[in-house]
């Protein structure tokens, strides 16, 4: 059985996410999320020379990251006769999260597979909102594997991290709190890893203004979806130890909705490094008093980097969560703050 055939199987159409369904997944998710803050950043913008920055605090979400928008836009979307049937997903923590947290919620078991190189805080978390875990494997794709072998022998619900048109849809609803409240905006900053965010938030403001620059920004340890677009298809790439542990991870063997999207609404990339990710987390820290893990830090890491040319512009980098090593994140402090 395909990818595709698998994802199907909780009873979505195959076919691309639109404005129109992220104007459905605002509807539906609204009870489920917090509409998170946007903040003046004067510092980021003097670096950068940016005319204005502006930093979206999904780190203030509903179980600290934006991924329980479109897990909560899939699972609130599922039938009666699915939702008894419950559901499964893999993760590298913040979608397992966020999936046991609206399972809980809605009265629905879950299972979340996990490979070993997720950091023990956030297994320990999945556990703590009521979700089944299952560790196997050195890597994204190796739980992934574990995952069709449940999901094919219990029957569940397949509730994948990114590459659904609901979680696209789920996660474009950032977008659209952005730029109701900023339409002035010129650049929005997403970091990306499998593409469910980029992607949602990509096509939802393109949309809306197609004049916009959507900037997707890739860690240097794990650039998965930028080998995938050079190859014109899904490549694996090695896992190595970051601080931006959310963002490591593949873009899936079949992909079918976040490499096509993001080939067409994304404007740019950039890579960054993990000196830079410290140095944005300590400032996040200092400036704003925001505790940021890695992924969240990386749109500012590349205004402070100049890997962006943002002079003159308004700029909104997305912080996308705040699931951190609280020992690591006292070390990155410790080490940027004298």
């Amino acid at each position: 059985m395909s990818q595709k055939e698998k994802s199907s199987q909780a009873g979505d159409a195959y076919r691309m996410p639109d404005l129109h369904s992220v104007f459905e997944a605002r509807t539906r998710i609204e009870k489920m999320i917090w509409e998170t803050p946007l903040i003046d950043s004067p510092a980021v913008a003097r670096e950068s020379g940016a005319a204005e920055v502006v930093l979206k605090l999904e780190s203030l979400q509903n179980t600290g990251a934006f991924k329980v928008r479109g897990a909560a836009n899939k699972i609130l979307g599922l039938s009666d006769e699915d939702r008894a049937r419950g559901v499964i997903t893999f993760s590298t923590g913040n979608h397992g999260k966020a999936v046991s947290f609206v399972s809980g919620h809605s009265g629905i078991k879950a299972v979340v597979c996990l490979s070993e190189h997720v950091p023990a805080y956030r297994v320990e978390k999945i556990r703590e909102l009521g979700a089944e875990v299952e560790v196997k494997g050195h890597s994204q794709d190796e739980a992934e594997e574990h995952y069709y072998h449940l999901m094919e022998s219990r029957g569940m619900i397949p509730v994948v991290p990114f590459d659904d048109p609901a979680i696209v849809a789920g996660q474009g609803t950032i977008a659209l709190e952005i730029l109701q409240r900023r339409p002035d905006l010129d650049m929005l900053l997403v970091p990306l890893s499998g593409g469910g965010l980029l992607a949602g938030i990509a096509m939802a403001a393109k949309s809306i203004n197609p004049k916009i620059s959507v900037v997707g920004v890739s860690i240097d340890r794990s650039p998965a979806m930028l080998e995938s677009i050079k190859a014109g298809r899904p490549v694996a790439v090695e896992e190595k130890d970051t601080l931006a542990d959310s963002l490591l991870g593949g873009i899936g063997k079949e992909n079918h909705y976040t490499l096509p999207l993001i080939q067409k609404y994304v404007d740019e990339h950039v890579r960054i490094t993990e000196p830079e990710i410290e140095k944005a987390m300590a400032y996040a820290f200092t400036q704003h008093s925001l505790v940021v893990e890695g992924a969240s830090a990386v749109g500012i890491a590349a205004l402070q980097s100049g890997k962006v040319n943002a002079g003159g512009k308004k700029v909104a980098p997305v912080i996308s969560g705040s699931s951190v090593d609280p020992a690591a994140f006292l070390k990155v402090v410790q080490k940027h703050v004298k």
